[in-house]
């Protein structure tokens, strides 16, 4: 892991083996490839430290959901605000594999889906059997993850210093989210709602 986040995926196996004191051919011999060494790495850094305990602090409604958000992201920005982490993430991405858009797809499903869904709860808006979850709003939680990543790309790829109370930042995209979030939520979830109603009264009359 180590090896590829500071080389890229690009890395030769013939140094990496090296670097691990082994010889080439038994690093072949527990890998057929380079790609299931590459496949190991992605289980390892990105499945491995999945923590299923964020989904359900997520969804747990005795915590008021400010508070809730707020835990997470602290919780999660510990394990991608890693060296490895970010640098693996950024090599999978320039490397075109499927690595990232997997990885992606697992964080919209279990995180930023249920997210839309409990700040919709939080706003009194309809749910998801009601009105489906719309890009925009995904991509509004999508803004935060990105905002707290790229304090790691800052550290991790660009070599700059980031702050060090990353707590107190993450307390404040969260503070700005939800007084942002809400009269926008309104508007794009409830004007199909809205738009719904007007189609099945208009249909009624037709009648």
């Amino acid at each position: 892991m180590s090896f590829f986040a500071e080389t890229g995926f690009g890395g030769d196996t013939r140094e990496l083996a090296k670097r691990a004191q082994v010889t080439h051919a038994l690093l072949f011999r527990y890998f057929p490839s380079k790609d299931a060494l590459i496949e190991r790495v992605y289980q390892e850094v990105f499945i491995g430290r999945w923590n299923p305990y964020w989904e359900m602090l997520i969804r747990d409604r005795s915590v008021p959901l400010r508070e809730r958000l707020i835990q997470f992201y602290k919780l999660y920005a510990q394990t991608i605000l890693t060296y490895e982490w970010v640098r693996l993430i950024m090599f999978a991405g320039l490397r075109g594999s499927d690595l990232n858009r997997q990885f992606f797809a697992l964080v919209t499903e279990r995180i930023i889906t249920p997210i839309c869904a409990e700040v919709r709860e939080f706003y009194g808006l309809p749910d998801f059997e009601r009105v489906p979850p719309t890009q925009i709003e995904i991509e509004l939680v999508w803004g935060i993850n990105s905002r707290i990543f790229y304090f790691g790309v800052r550290k991790y790829i660009y070599g700059m210093a980031v702050p060090e109370n990353l707590d107190g930042l993450i307390e404040a995209e969260v503070r700005t989210f939800f007084d942002g979030v809400g009269p926008t939520l309104k508007e794009i979830v409830q004007r199909p709602a809205a738009n719904r109603r007007l189609r099945a009264v208009a249909g009624g009359r037709r009648r």
